[in-house]
């Protein structure tokens, strides 16, 4: 099929910052966007062919954009399956497919995935409902401390806690969720799997992030990651395997642990374009996103060696800061050497609010690290 500059149609289900970036790539190809989005001003508006407004979760609002396009694939996991099961059954091209998505939307399903394929992954415990926690400690069937996740619609750290004592559990949502043993980590890693449609499949370097304590989101990623080459191999042997194993077309981004025995436990994944990955734009020879594209439309996958260094810095809004956007002291990063920021477009910011990110290249990663620091130090989101 052609792609470029033909009357081919690609619809992307969400608008937010990851569409964005994708219609980036989108635009270098030339190839027609279709974007649905519940938000009259997501940050894809302004880079997509046809913008349509609704609800990514409406069952009608998702078939008929997916009637519009010829492929569809994702930003965001929180879609409504049915409609895309519907427009497969109908020979619509869905990527990632509906029964991967299945699986990782909902993370019991996703743990469950995990133990039924030998995937190492964190001992946990599935619950109906967040009272039969309790009645579980009660009982001494769970002991503090341990992690409380929400089943689904989690992200940027809401829908996950850590609880250390009964009272950490007030406010929580009543719904399913899932408690996870605490691990003792020496890191946090991830891995980028791209796997094409006919099968291809590469792997992105492996990366290390570093976490804001408070917010739960991460602050640094850091490519390559400072670990022990056969550390960085079984991380990708295990990001493979799941791969192989849930079958996704597109990106998969696989987050782990690495215990203090050197153990590496699947967190959780990710079947789209991710935080983990940003680094690439600036530090790969083929960046995540215009890889995604080539996976979903069965392209040659692109090399995912970097060239240099990366280091990717999230930017998030302050905290005591609600309302209209101003990025103070953004003139003062863009003076330094291999710093570039990316703006999401996003105009209201809030307390922790994904508002873009900065990736800084250097030849020395110790360098480039240090350069985050104070990229992280000088810039801040804050409002009128």
């Amino acid at each position: 099929m052609n792609y470029f500059s033909s009357e081919f149609k690609l619809g992307i289900l969400g608008g937010g910052q990851l569409g964005k970036m994708l219609l980036y790539e989108t635009r270098k190809f030339d190839i027609h966007t279709k974007v649905l989005d519940p938000a009259d001003e997501a940050p894809s508006r302004i880079a997509c062919n046809e913008f349509f407004k609704g609800d990514l979760m409406n069952f009608d609002a998702v078939y008929a954009f997916g009637k519009k396009v010829d492929v569809l694939t994702i930003e965001i996991e929180n879609v409504n399956l049915d409609a895309l099961e519907k427009l497969e059954d109908e020979g619509l091209k869905v990527f990632p497919p509906t029964r991967a998505l299945r699986i990782i939307q909902n993370k019991a399903k996703q743990k469950l995935f995990y133990v039924d394929n030998n995937i190492p992954t964190a001992d946990f415990q599935r619950f109906a409902y967040k009272s039969e926690i309790e009645d579980s400690v009660a009982n001494g069937g769970l002991k503090f401390p341990f992690i409380w996740k929400a089943t689904q619609f989690g992200y940027d750290g809401q829908g996950v806690k850590v609880v250390r004592k009964l009272e950490d559990l007030n406010g929580l949502p009543a719904g399913e969720c899932i408690t996870e043993e605490m691990i003792n980590f020496k890191n946090e890693l991830a891995v980028i799997v791209a796997r094409s449609a006919s099968g291809e499949v590469k792997t992105y370097p492996v990366v290390e992030m570093e976490f804001h304590p408070e917010a739960n989101q991460v602050e640094y990623v850091i490519c390559p990651a400072r670990i022990d080459a056969k550390i960085a191999e079984k991380a990708q042997e295990i990001a493979l395997q799941l791969s192989n194993k849930i079958k996704h077309v597109g990106l998969l981004a696989v987050e782990m642990f690495q215990t203090q025995d050197d153990r590496i436990l699947v967190n959780e994944v990710a079947p789209r374009p991710h935080n983990s990955g940003h680094y690439s734009i600036e530090a790969s020879y083929t960046n995540q996103f215009e890889q995604h594209i080539r996976a979903i439309l069965d392209l040659p996958l692109g090399n995912t060696a970097s060239k240099v260094a990366g280091i990717m810095v999230n930017l998030v809004g302050a905290e005591g800061h609600t309302g209209n956007v101003v990025y103070k002291n953004i003139e003062d990063i863009l003076s330094m050497d291999g710093v570039t920021p990316h703006i999401y477009g996003k105009k209201q910011t809030r307390p922790f609010r994904k508002m873009g990110h900065v990736t800084i290249v250097n030849n020395d990663i110790k360098e480039a690290r240090r350069i985050a620091e104070q990229v992280k130090n000088t810039i801040k989101v804050i409002s009128e």
